[in-house]
């Protein structure tokens, strides 16, 4: 008789991780270089070596002494902090949530779904998403983002990070206190910003 159940329980650490893990890893390396809690060396050793991962027991060895070691939040994936936001993939394939801010304003905020794809047209007014308080639809929340002589603002939780991929013509996009951890969901911006501003921070220390 052939046993084919497996020989011990495999741990949570024993996870495979995926190219998105390994990216989030990736990037918080460089944030934890920017701030000089790496030396350049430290920086693309441990890059390397997050590159060729297989594991989240792995990636978590790479970022144990740069990340707190509590676990008094709300897990997401193999994340978990304090004001960590909650993830219900249970309809990911919902349609875009469109939003317009013409001439005006209009928000997300308090304990709103952020679904996988948002699409926002801001002209000549102001937009503002806040993620603090939000169900995340996913582990990646792609917003693409038409600005035009007007503003968007984004919050986003502890740990979330955000990456940057719009273009800006006599415009711009900030990224402030942006602070990733392993696991952690990731926003993409996407889009165009002419004559206005995108402005995504973390939360003040």
């Amino acid at each position: 008789m052939i046993d084919n159940a497996p020989e011990q329980r495999r741990p949570a650490g024993g996870m495979r991780a995926g190219d998105s893990d390994r990216a989030m890893v990736s990037d918080l390396l460089s944030a934890a270089y920017a701030e000089g809690r790496l030396t350049r060396e430290e920086h693309d050793t441990r890059v390397a070596q997050a590159m060729e991962a297989r594991t989240f027991e792995d990636l978590r060895a790479l970022t144990a002494d740069l990340v707190p070691s509590t676990n008094q939040g709300r897990a997401v994936g193999a994340f978990s902090s304090a004001g960590a936001p909650s993830l219900d993939g249970s309809t990911s394939d919902e349609a875009a949530d469109t939003t317009f801010a013409m001439f005006g304003s209009m928000q997300r905020t308090g304990g709103w779904r952020a679904r996988r794809h948002i699409s926002n047209l801001t002209l000549f007014g102001g937009s503002r998403f806040d993620f603090r308080n939000a169900t995340f639809a996913s582990d990646v929340i792609e917003m693409n983002i038409i600005c035009g002589f007007g503003g968007v603002d984004i919050v986003v939780p502890p740990g979330v990070n955000v990456r940057n991929e719009t273009l800006a013509l006599f415009g711009g996009t900030d990224l402030k206190r942006i602070d990733p951890a392993p696991g952690a969901p990731t926003i993409v911006l996407k889009g165009l910003v002419m004559f206005g501003g995108i402005d995504a921070k973390g939360p003040k220390p």
